[in-house]
């Protein structure tokens, strides 16, 4: 089985068309199909159906995807440890983070690193911390910011705790003030519409499971957004929203703290437990500790 074979096999399911794979592969179209049918003789079984059309992974073939990019992967990230040798004067370091952290932290985080290392090319992944911990077993990130502790059994990651982030209540900067208190209860939000993230947001589970504790169902006022949008709905009135201290101390929206002990989550940076990091992401890694370790004093 070669490598080559392997990325014509990934080409081929990524586009479902042997054509235009041999054009992404910059190869011949009978070549890229002949190595293809090497591959399934050696693996003693087809791994596409075949029809006019239509190119659709066999049973054997759904089986082997996810382990060609595996093994793709990590060729790269070889290939990518040797470049970085020099210094690093070139190479690549990929990010993972929720949308949260890409609206407040990673930017001055990526500004530091590219002031160090201005030859490294920066690559960031926007989502939610399951589907970030998923491409992150892919081998498609070197390095993920991920919410902890994770719902459910993931893969083998190794975790590093770097911030535990207090969450405040947002509201328009030109209406009353939510509570006449200086500080608001998970109570409080009872009845009052929210303005809510989208399913499989870290920060739409995190509210949702304090308001059931609290002893209520919270109410939606609109659903769905990312977090420019749902700030953008709390600007316009549509309900409250909770939200990271950091992003609401840029949102310019009226911020009130919740009463002790208060609604907190906790950042961690994560990586492959069976990889380790390169040396970009090793350095990357080492200023996202810096950062937070100043934002948390």
């Amino acid at each position: 089985m070669q490598l080559q074979q392997l990325r014509y096999f990934v080409a081929v399911a990524d586009t479902r068309h042997f054509t235009r794979a041999a054009q992404r592969e910059h190869v011949a179209q009978p070549s890229l199909s002949q190595q293809i049918r090497a591959l399934e003789r050696e693996l003693g079984a087809e791994l596409f159906h075949r029809a006019r059309g239509h190119i659709s992974l066999t049973d054997a073939g759904a089986a082997l995807l996810p382990m060609a990019r595996r093994v793709l992967a990590d060729t790269e990230t070889a290939r990518r440890e040797v470049q970085e040798v020099a210094q690093l004067r070139r190479g690549r370091v990929r990010l993972g983070a929720p949308p949260s952290l890409c609206a407040s932290l990673v930017p001055d985080v990526l500004r530091a690193f590219r002031d160090r290392y201005p030859g490294v090319d920066l690559v960031v992944h926007e989502g939610g911390s399951q589907d970030l911990v998923r491409v992150l077993a892919e081998g498609e990130l070197d390095l993920a910011l991920i919410i902890t502790p994770l719902a459910g059994q993931g893969p083998v990651l190794s975790t590093s705790e770097l911030l535990r982030e207090e969450l405040v209540v947002v509201s328009p900067p030109d209406e009353p003030a939510p509570v006449r208190r200086s500080r608001i209860r998970v109570e409080d939000l009872r009845g009052r519409p929210l303005a809510m993230f989208r399913r499989g947001y870290d920060l739409r589970e995190l509210t949702v499971a304090a308001c059931r504790e609290a002893g209520f169902e919270p109410v939606f006022g609109v659903e769905g957004g990312e977090m420019d949008a749902v700030l953008g709905f709390v600007r316009a009135g549509l309900g409250l929203a909770v939200v990271p201290s950091m992003v609401a101390a840029r949102s310019g929206l009226r911020v009130t703290r919740f009463a002790s002990p208060g609604l907190h989550r906790t950042i961690s940076v994560a990586h492959r437990g069976d990889v380790s990091p390169t040396r970009a992401a090793g350095e990357l890694q080492h200023i996202l500790t810096e950062r937070l370790t100043t934002v948390s004093q």
